[in-house]
């Protein structure tokens, strides 16, 4: 027989699985009238619901459980994030549940929604495009969530991020002075804010520069295809001393491929410049010069903010940035 669930209890109740939990754990507080907790208790009684909890949470009304929601946990940026949050969280007593939304929208909402399911006592989430609609209706329950990496506009969540404007535009500032004849940047089409503020960062700065520059924008479906194309067209057009700047080590490498494929040399015939660190750079045989973003720094913070948030819930929308560093190697020059 079927075990009834929480996510059963909110089907039935007409409410949301986080509703469920609070009521169920006695977290609700004045957020919840008493209708739905009756409503939401009676459901539970009628369909013998047995939450299956540890004899701790049971006295504590804590799970020790956090979710955590990346991107693409594939990716090396990612899988360093988690590891990270990983250790913070287990020094203060929790214990991690991993999920992965693959930019995902549909998929996200399914991930929150089985995290609260699970009972867990905060998230920490990378939003994707779209995601807001569930995002505020966490906020509306006064569910501790942190975002970390990126932002969402006008929404009021404390977030973890990086300088991503100022730095692309001290990246583009770098290049400028090695008087490059052509700049291209290589970022995604996408409303997600935070990448936005790299390509902002990067049109400022050439905006004033005086050097040519172009823009090769791809999707999240076919990305070294894309990348791949682009990088041919652009680079029929004349012998320059050019550079590829790549707003994300996914990009870079499927930049990096097309290069070692057509035995373009670099940084001789073309310079390359990329965010973030991935151990696919360790296969090419230039180093390569890339954004290096305080990961460990930013797991405690996030791990710390959300704990406060579960102890003491407060609603705040802070941001907390962290400065990125550029770490020069041998594929610029």
């Amino acid at each position: 027989m079927k075990r009834v669930s929480i996510k059963d209890i909110a089907r039935i109740a007409g409410v949301s699985v986080a509703t469920v939990s609070y009521v169920l754990n006695k977290k609700e507080g004045n957020r919840i009238s008493e209708a739905t907790k009756e409503k939401i208790l009676e459901v539970a009684e009628t369909i013998n619901y047995t939450p299956n909890k540890m004899a701790k949470s049971l006295k504590t009304n804590k799970s020790r459980l956090i979710g955590l929601i990346l991107a693409d946990i594939s990716n090396d940026f990612y899988s360093t994030i988690a590891r990270n949050i990983e250790n913070e969280a287990m020094k203060l007593g929790y214990t991690l549940l991993i999920g992965s939304s693959d930019e995902n929208p549909e998929k996200f909402k399914k991930l929150i929604e089985l995290f609260s399911e699970q009972q867990v006592d905060g998230m920490i989430v990378a939003p994707v495009v779209h995601s807001d609609t569930i995002l505020k209706k966490l906020i509306k329950e006064e569910y501790p969530v942190v975002t970390i990496d990126r932002y969402l506009n006008n929404l009021d969540i404390p977030g973890i991020m990086i300088n991503n404007r100022e730095i692309s535009e001290q990246i583009c500032e770098f290049l400028v002075s090695k008087n490059f004849e052509e700049i291209i940047y290589i970022g995604y089409d996408t409303e997600l804010p935070h990448l936005l503020d790299r390509e902002k960062g990067f049109d400022k700065c050439m905006a004033s520069s005086g050097i040519p520059c172009e823009k090769i924008l791809v999707g999240l479906e076919n990305i070294t295809l894309e990348v791949q194309n682009g990088i041919e067209k652009v680079l029929k057009t004349g012998s320059r001393k050019r550079t590829l700047y790549f707003s994300s080590n996914k990009l870079a490498v499927a930049g990096l491929g097309y290069l070692i494929k057509h035995n373009i040399n670099v940084p001789n015939d073309i310079s390359v410049i990329a965010f973030d660190e991935t151990e696919a750079y360790t296969l090419f045989q230039t180093e390569i010069t890339y954004v290096k973003q305080p990961l460990e720094e930013m797991a405690a913070e996030a791990v710390k903010i959300l704990d406060n948030q579960i102890n003491n819930y407060i609603p705040s929308g802070k941001k907390v940035i962290f400065p990125a560093k550029l770490i020069e190697k041998k594929s610029v020059q």
